[in-house]
């Protein structure tokens, strides 16, 4: 009811200042723990214990400054970040835009966050409260060596990190997707378990891919997951492809999210499910602003979904009414659990 109220003012400044009072918002909230969860939809992924199947995605709280308030909003876990090893500004502003018309987005933000140790310093200020938060890694745009931007940040973040998601895929640093080749790829999640396994941490590797895959570039992906063990593949980030839109914002660079990505980002949790033969756990991200969608993407394959772009237009209560649909589309659909229903389709 509060968003409702303040949306229209939000809405008449510009993006990233109305999100910058979001977070300034969430903080002003007093500090409480997550909210009571209907046990039915409790799942088990990559051996961590998640109350509820939805969180928040990367991109909400880069430097990890809300974790505990969205999980007391209901959300089941969160995942902070892109963080770097150095602060870094980011892409030229403007570099965020709702496409009210479309409800979507497209940001060219660039890794724009405080830094590795701005980040370190709150969530080692949180160790011992409840709640799933996952870390998700980047590396500096200038960064002579990207690989071993992500060992550092591994090493750095493994201890306080539920779980770290490596980011290949955001497609506003120049070449990051690159990552996503098998050789470079391959290399990279070497150097993040070896980091990880130095810091003596068993935190779950996830990786974050591009909805813009070619099938062989799927195959080598799962591949990859297969043989390395990861945690989850998180299946999507933003796309650069551009379906029609109405906006006009359309014609903004930078990656599209929201209800356009939903059906390529659908798909590709089938491609993927299908090439890991359901042996990788899939986390679904990509127009997700429904328990209908939500429920969705379980069906069709993913243990976890996480939203952003829904919350710029429902707000960020809409995690507690996704969670309370799907736990009566479970009901109705005649499953007794999150993990009987992944796949089901």
């Amino acid at each position: 009811m509060i968003f409702r109220l303040l949306k229209p003012a939000l809405f008449a400044l510009d993006s990233e200042t109305g999100h910058r009072l979001a977070i300034n918002g969430l903080k002003a909230l007093p500090l409480r723990g997550p909210m009571p969860q209907p046990g039915r939809l409790a799942t088990q992924v990559a051996g961590l214990a998640f109350p509820n199947p939805v969180g928040v995605a990367a991109g909400f709280d880069k430097d990890a400054e809300v974790p505990d308030a969205l999980l007391g909003l209901g959300f089941g876990f969160t995942e902070v970040g892109s963080i770097t090893p150095l602060p870094q500004a980011g892409n030229p502003k403007p570099r965020l835009f709702r496409l009210v018309e479309d409800e979507a987005v497209i940001n060219r933000m660039g890794f724009n966050n405080g830094g590795a140790e701005v980040a370190l310093a709150r969530l080692k200020a949180r160790v011992g409260r409840p709640g799933i938060v996952g870390v998700n890694i980047g590396a500096n745009k200038d960064s002579a060596d990207r690989i071993a931007d992500y060992a550092v940040m591994a090493k750095i973040m493994a201890p306080v990190a539920s779980y770290l998601c490596v980011n290949v895929s955001s497609p506003n640093t120049p070449g990051l997707r690159a990552l996503q080749d098998e050789g470079a790829l391959t290399a990279l999640i070497d150097a993040v378990i070896a980091a990880r396994d130095e810091a003596g941490s068993v935190a779950p590797i996830f990786l974050k891919v591009a909805p813009d895959l070619e099938p062989a570039d799927i195959d080598a992906i799962a591949r990859i997951a297969l043989d390395k063990q990861l945690g989850a593949l998180v299946v999507s980030n933003t796309t650069i492809s551009r379906p029609a839109l109405r906006s006009h914002h359309a014609g903004e660079t930078g990656g599209l999210s929201g209800a356009p990505l939903r059906q390529l980002a659908t798909q590709r949790l089938r491609d993927f499910r299908k090439a890991t033969g359901g042996a990788v756990p899939l986390v679904g991200v990509g127009g997700i602003a429904s328990a209908e969608h939500a429920w969705e993407r379980i069906r069709a394959g993913a243990s976890l979904v996480q939203l952003y772009s829904a919350m710029v237009y429902d707000g960020p209560g809409l995690g507690a009414k996704i969670v309370r649909g799907l736990d009566a589309l479970m009901q109705r659909d005649g499953f007794a659990s999150i993990a009987e229903a992944v796949g089901s389709e």
